[in-house]
Order: structure tokens, then sequence, then C-alpha cells
């Protein structure tokens, strides 16, 4: 198996890129995500890969961190989604944005994802949820995130933080935009939902 590819960025286009490595050029499937934060051509990569192999071919899927390839492995675990279906999911909703969705039950932005319905995003959410468990956000991206844990208090600090999410919800919001925005709040202790909501559009309209 592939666990992972160091070499040169040949190309890179919609849904894959080339990693030239000891003279062998690599086609390498990637979400949209990853394509957006990769460097110009010619540069040095390392891509971790899931080498998927099939009675028709083979194939390898690429992530920038060990965790994202973790939870690209969780979604194809899923009935229902398959490899194309993942990299949908992954492109509409970075891995961390993902873990957030399926921890606050948010089929809304899962199914988003080309490919995707209703049914198949509460599917993810019901597979992985007990899965993600207390790592859903990645420290080395994302350090003004803080601990994690599940959807209720553990993952925010009181009711008046799930009341000003569910406040932003009924605005139109989905649960990953207004759990990210309070998520991001330095909140005193005693913050009123009123003012937790009113800081937390604040975030989002900035």
């Amino acid at each position: 198996m592939i666990s992972f590819i160091h070499g040169e960025l040949s190309e890179k286009e919609e849904g894959m890129i080339v990693v030239e490595a000891a003279g062998v050029g690599y086609d390498i499937f990637v979400p949209m995500s990853v394509l957006s934060k990769l460097p110009p051509c010619g540069e040095e990569i390392k891509i971790y890969t899931h080498h998927a192999v099939k009675e028709d071919g083979q194939s390898l899927y690429g992530f920038l961190y060990r965790e994202d390839r973790e939870m690209f492995r969780q979604l194809i675990s899923v009935n229902g989604v398959g490899p194309k279906g993942a990299l949908a999911i992954l492109g509409v909703l970075d891995p961390d944005d993902l873990r957030l969705a399926i921890v606050t039950g948010d089929s809304k932005s899962i199914s988003r994802a080309q490919g995707i319905g209703q049914k198949t995003a509460q599917r993810v959410i019901l597979d992985l949820k007990d899965k993600i468990g207390n790592e859903f956000i990645h420290p080395d991206r994302d350090q003004d995130m803080g601990a994690s844990g599940d959807a209720g208090g553990a993952l925010f600090g009181g009711s008046a933080e799930l009341e000003a999410i569910d406040a932003l919800t009924v605005l139109g919001y989905t649960r990953v935009e207004a759990a990210r925005a309070v998520r991001r709040l330095s909140i005193p202790e005693g913050s009123s939902t009123e003012d937790i909501l009113k800081q937390a559009l604040r975030v989002i309209n900035k």
C-alpha cells in the first residue's frame, strides 16, 4: 500500500494532481479543498494517500494531513458513500467543518455536496457521530478553535451558546456556520444568549 508520496507537484487540475517522485508521475484524486491549498507546480509537496485496489484498477486519493485521510476513509465506510461521494463532501466542507457538521447534526451542509442527498447526509451523521470523538478539530490548522467534544454542552460552554447557535440557524445560517462563529468567540462568564448572538453575527459578517 502507498501511505504517502513526497515529490514535485507536476500538474494540478480540477479533482486531480500529478506528483513526480523518483521519476514516476502519480495521478492522485483530491478534493477541491486540497487544490486551493497547494503550492504552484514545480514545488515539492508531501501528500498522504489512500490506495484503493479494485478488480478493474488502482486509484490514489490524496490529502494534506493524516487526519483528513482518516476522515475520507470513514466516509467511504458509510453505506452509499463511495470515493467519488467522499471527495465531493470534502470538496464543499473542509475536514474540520465536516467533523463539526457531523457532531452538530448539520445534514444540510453535508448535502450540498454533488450527488449527496439528505438521506445520505443523515446516514453519514448517524454512522460517524460516535467515531469522531474528541478530535474533530485539528489543532495545527485551527489554533483558535480550542478543545472539542461532543455536540452538547461539552462542545460549547453552556446553554447560552447553544441557544445562540439555534437562533443563528433560525436566521438561515447552517449549524456549521453558527457553531464555528460561536466557537471563535471569547465569551465572558454570565454572557446572555443575546450578547453571544450579537458577537457571533459580527464574526459571520466580517
